[in-house]
């Protein structure tokens, strides 16, 4: 398989489905910070919630305190199939950020963290347009990324990856009518999970900006 395809990612992540669940699978592993981040976003953030790369379904279970409406998706089955397990309840299906089986319009806001990556960085614009596609107006994303010089690739444990800058991620997120809102980068402390620099951004929707639409929208 092709580096940098769905395939190859989400068969990379099978393959150590089972250790990164023991590492990283709850909420109690991750930084305070992060939780915080993701907190005052989801407050802040109405209707529906998708979580883009769900992983086995922490921050996706996160997503959904007190009754709030939630599914995850991700490209590694092995994810899928330990998040069905572990957070009964919440609807996890394997899939991809290019189609996401989701209505236009239909959810209020996306996490998707750290799940951007290992894609290309060519590839980039399609998904934020299918992102664009499935939020509804105002609606927002929230983006994990390694903080570093934009596109520069590194040998990730799982699969290579790139870094990226908020305002590198900021241009290509206008070209998809989103407009960026506000943004957060730090280095790490001993005993967080990576070594390298955090960064994250917000951003919404441009008042007034269409909704990418696809013919076929027969998705459920």
């Amino acid at each position: 398989m092709v580096q940098g395809t769905d395939a190859a990612i989400g068969s990379a992540y099978d393959a150590r489905a089972a250790e990164y669940v023991e590492l990283a699978g709850a909420i109690e592993q991750m930084d305070a910070r992060d939780a915080a981040v993701i907190a005052a976003w989801r407050d802040a953030t109405p209707g529906p919630l998708l979580d883009a790369g769900c992983g086995p379904g922490h921050w996706t279970e996160f997503l959904g305190k007190d009754g709030r409406e939630v599914r995850g998706i991700d490209l590694s089955a092995e994810f899928i199939t330990a998040a069905k397990k572990r957070h009964p309840g919440i609807a996890f299906e394997v899939g991809t950020f290019r189609a996401l089986p989701l209505y236009s319009g239909s959810v209020g806001g996306i996490l998707a963290w750290y799940s951007l990556i290992h894609t290309p960085p060519a590839d980039l614009p399609e998904i934020f347009m299918e992102f664009g596609r499935v939020l509804a107006p105002g609606g927002s994303i929230l983006i994990g990324f390694f903080d570093g010089e934009p596109r520069e690739s590194f040998a990730h444990a799982v699969a290579p990856a790139f870094f990226w800058s908020a305002d590198a991620l900021a241009e290509m997120l206008a070209d998809a009518g989103f407009e960026v809102v506000s943004t957060e980068t730090r280095g790490r402390e001993t005993g967080e999970i990576s070594a390298r620099p955090h960064g994250s951004l917000v951003a919404r929707t441009q008042p007034g900006t269409l909704v990418h639409t696809r013919p076929e929208e027969d998705r459920a």
